[in-house]
């Protein structure tokens, strides 16, 4: 069984309170569920109304097909959402 899984940090510029950034994040993770089947959540710097941090976790058979999911992913959301990555992670550990 392999888990890959991605950390992905990144900055709301459009977000004026943290209604916005809620909105926003909520839209991210669900597209994350619903195109790639991927388990996301919001991790980390809730308090902050400008960034944002999302987790996300696959499990596959295979290390290839995980992380080229998660590629995938991080294309989607690099094109489509009003978002700036500022830094991601994507590595895989084998059980």
């Amino acid at each position: 069984m392999v888990v890959s899984m991605m950390q992905l940090i990144f900055e709301i510029p459009d977000a004026g309170s943290i209604k916005d950034k809620r909105r926003i994040i909520r839209s991210v993770k669900d597209r994350l569920v619903k195109r790639f089947r991927i388990s996301a959540a919001e991790v980390d710097l809730q308090d902050s109304l400008s960034f944002g941090q999302i987790g996300g976790a696959l499990v596959s058979n295979s290390r290839n097909f995980g992380e080229t999911v998660l590629q995938k992913a991080f294309k989607m959301i690099e094109d489509e959402m009003p978002i700036r990555i500022h830094d991601i992670k994507i590595y895989s550990e084998e059980f």
